[in-house]
């Protein structure tokens, strides 16, 4: 059995695990299910199991419980002895998907998600205006009509307006250039919220940086990670590696935290492999979230007033993955009018987490209506968030209660209070 890079558990970071259980309570399928094995000490038990060869991989528990998880890495946050979790759960899934083939079905829709849509902008932002047409045609509910409940689940996933339109390939500074620096634009944020990564290149430049645009960008590979897709993942990590890490910028921006946080993780993904190890680690070491870089370097242009009252949700990688809490909450707190009101489990996973809302439908569902109770008490108007995943879950999920909350991505919101969005 091979332990390299994803395609097991790393035995070194299990044996940090000392089986405290501080993790239990941040834990939320442990507090949703209350079952250990559903815990992270619960899935860490079942991996060093697999590798001590006492659990088969390929056994129906094993696979249960660890794609229960939703890899939101909460865990991290709260662990005592620097357990990273995320590693683990991604080694474990991958792992799985060798041991455990997909039916002929799954294995088609995996191929097509992970393959053709995902690494290939126009493909996949054709499939995101399809989606949201049929959307607001009431698509979904034919579909439940005709039994099909699931698949109307995930159509009420997609945004009503989506944006694709290319950004230019250089967005010069306001004023004095402070620094110049790369926008990532992502997969489903091209394909989907090309305005928000727009927004971001007005903030940023607003702010005096240069921001450049590389065409010759793919898919960061999360996704593929996440579920398992080793190798899909390392391919993605090279070609983004390849094209960028020559660019003569300061930081490659991001405004996905679920990209961030894995494109964060290239050397780790990448570490054994003697000819890209180096150049990962520091493409890696590059890697800053639109609010972290924004946070560090202080605003310079003061954002115009907007009345409301907000209330800030932290994205799963933002907050546990990357260790950004502080720095979008300054940000909403440099605009003035805003009335920033406290959300009762900010820390929380919405259910979202990659793919989670369509391979966990109904764990996600439960997660998202407890989300959305603590929204509807903090009487906030606007709930911002940073992640395309979190945003289109948490509209979904005031859709459904008819909650009167709009959803924002943070630099939509400080791109209004400029005047521009």
């Amino acid at each position: 059995m091979t332990t390299r890079a994803l395609d097991a558990p790393d035995r070194d970071l299990l044996s940090r695990c000392v089986h405290c259980g501080f993790c239990l309570p941040t834990c939320p399928t442990y507090a949703v299910l209350g079952v250990e094995m559903d815990s992270p000490r619960g899935r860490i038990r079942l991996m060093q199991g697999v590798l001590d060869g006492r659990i088969d991989a390929a056994s129906d528990g094993f696979a249960t419980h660890i794609s229960r998880c939703l890899d939101c890495r909460a865990c991290e946050t709260a662990c005592p002895s620097g357990v990273e979790y995320g590693k683990l759960f991604e080694g474990a899934r991958a792992l799985l998907a060798r041991e455990r083939r997909p039916s002929p079905a799954a294995g088609a829709v995996r191929a097509l998600a992970f393959r053709a849509l995902l690494p290939r902008p126009a493909l996949l932002a054709l499939f995101a205006r399809v989606s949201s047409l049929a959307r607001r045609l009431r698509v979904d509910a034919l579909l439940r009509l005709a039994g099909a409940r699931r698949l109307a689940g995930l159509l009420a996933l997609v945004p009503a307006r989506v944006s694709s339109r290319a950004l230019p390939p250089l967005v010069p500074a306001a004023g004095a250039r402070r620094g110049r620096v790369a926008l990532f634009t992502g997969c489903v944020m091209r394909a989907a919220f090309a305005d928000t990564n727009a927004a971001t290149a007005r903030v940023l430049a607003r702010n005096g940086f240069e921001v450049v645009v590389p065409a010759e960008q793919t898919c960061c590979g999360a996704l593929h990670g996440h579920a398992g897709a080793a190798d899909d993942a390392r391919a993605l990590a090279r070609r983004n590696i390849a094209a960028l890490e020559s660019l003569d910028v300061e930081a490659f921006i991001v405004n996905a935290a679920g990209c961030g946080a894995h494109l964060k993780g290239y050397g780790w993904l990448l570490r054994d492999d003697p000819a890209w190890r180096d150049r990962a680690a520091a493409f890696a070491a590059r890697v800053r979230d639109a609010a972290e870089h924004l946070g560090a370097a202080g605003l310079t242009a003061a954002p115009g007033r907007l009345d409301g009252r907000i209330a800030y949700d932290d994205p799963c990688h933002l907050l546990h993955g990357q260790r950004v809490s502080r720095e979008p909450r300054a940000l909403l707190a440099a605009i003035p009018g805003l009335e920033v009101v406290p959300l009762a489990e900010a820390d929380w996973c919405c259910g979202s987490a990659g793919s989670y809302n369509v391979t966990q439908p109904e764990l996600s569902r439960a997660l998202l209506e407890r989300k959305i109770a603590n929204v509807v008490a903090s009487g906030a108007q606007i709930l911002v968030t940073a992640n395309p995943g979190c945003q289109m879950q948490l509209e979904a999920g005031v859709r459904a209660a008819r909650a009167p909350v709009s959803v924002m991505h943070l630099m939509d919101l400080l791109d209004r209070a400029y005047g521009d969005g």
